[in-house]
């Protein structure tokens, strides 16, 4: 055998070292967070798309649920990660749109502590009201809410979470009395108002799709400039009277922003191709989520418009959470 040859075989050996190696650390497991509780839309999203991402990185991903907080403690969390490049983060409206503007100081800066992945979905709103509420249109529902002595309790999310601030803004709008009713996350505030604790909420689709289907609930309006394919029997709450209403919750996946540029390019690749599976695009449809594939540069672009939007509207209610 001659030197080059030899040289050449080293080599290879060498190179196929390395790849083996890569493939070893490449197999370790990924964290997913999310700032919310088991069981709502959020968690449902991530758990869809993990699935599938999982099987093009070939790396197990585990969800781990951290709510409270308006999603700060999870933000923080993921932040001062120790191991970045294992470590996401569901980044929705109140962590990287509302919080800045709520929060006199918060644990982790929203612009400088992550680095965006991608969007993952957009939620539709859906005005809800719990079986007991004698309304079954917005207009009704407004005559009822202005006929009450006291201000009308409304569940959220979360304080500081979309449903939160496009109540605001629908109390703005109308000039209507509200009082917020905070929850650890959209599955027990949904809890709450099949069961007449609380008797309405602008909820996410994702969390309440099955409950209006089942008729534990009762649909009154979207807040989307059109119907919802899959509820197109519920009107927009334009076409009732309220025109330009438009809110939605949103979602994107980040990681902390030392996380290598290539594992963030990886991890992106990894989500496109998730929100273009079968499963997902199917999973999505039945929530009547929209998905909003794109680059890292996309999801910067989209919250920073957000953030100056909702920082607006937090500002002249002289909202704050501390």
């Amino acid at each position: 055998m001659t030197f080059a040859c030899t040289r050449r075989l080293a080599l290879l050996g060498t190179a196929l070292t390395f790849s083996f190696a890569a493939q070893a650390q490449d197999s370790r497991t990924l964290e997913w967070v999310v700032g919310y509780a088991a069981g709502g839309g959020s968690d449902m999203v991530a758990r869809t798309v993990a699935e599938q991402m999982a099987r093009t990185l070939g790396q197990p991903l585990v969800i781990n649920n951290k709510p409270g907080a308006a999603t700060n403690i999870a933000a923080d969390y993921v932040a001062k990660s120790k191991d970045p490049a294992h470590t996401l983060l569901t980044a929705d409206f109140a962590t990287l749109a509302a919080n800045p503007s709520l929060f006199s100081k918060l644990p982790y800066d929203a612009e400088k502590d992550f680095a965006p992945v991608g969007l993952l979905a957009r939620f539709p709103l859906i005005l809800v009201v719990a079986p007991n509420v004698p309304a079954n249109t917005y207009k009704e529902f407004v005559a009822w809410a202005k006929a009450s002595a006291a201000p009308v309790p409304y569940a959220s999310a979360g304080a500081g979470s979309p449903h939160h601030l496009a109540t605001e803004l629908l109390r703005e709008r109308t000039g209507l009395k509200f009082s917020h009713v905070p929850y650890r996350g959209a599955a027990p505030a949904v809890q709450d108002l099949m069961g007449g604790q609380v008797p309405f909420a602008l909820m996410d689709s994702a969390s309440v799709q099955q409950h209006i289907a089942s008729g534990k609930l009762k649909a009154l309006g979207v807040a989307s400039p059109q119907r919802l394919k899959t509820m197109s029997e519920i009107p927009t709450l334009a076409e009732q009277g309220l025109a330009g209403f438009e809110a939605y919750a949103w979602q994107g996946l980040v990681v902390p922003a030392s996380t290598p540029p290539e594992q963030v390019a990886k991890l992106n690749k990894a989500l496109v191709a998730a929100l273009d599976s079968t499963p997902v695009k199917a999973r999505f449809q039945t929530l009547s989520l929209e998905a909003l594939p794109g680059t890292p540069q996309q999801m910067a672009s989209y919250a920073k418009a957000e953030r100056e939007r909702w920082g607006k509207l937090i500002r002249d209610n002289g909202i704050k959470l501390d």
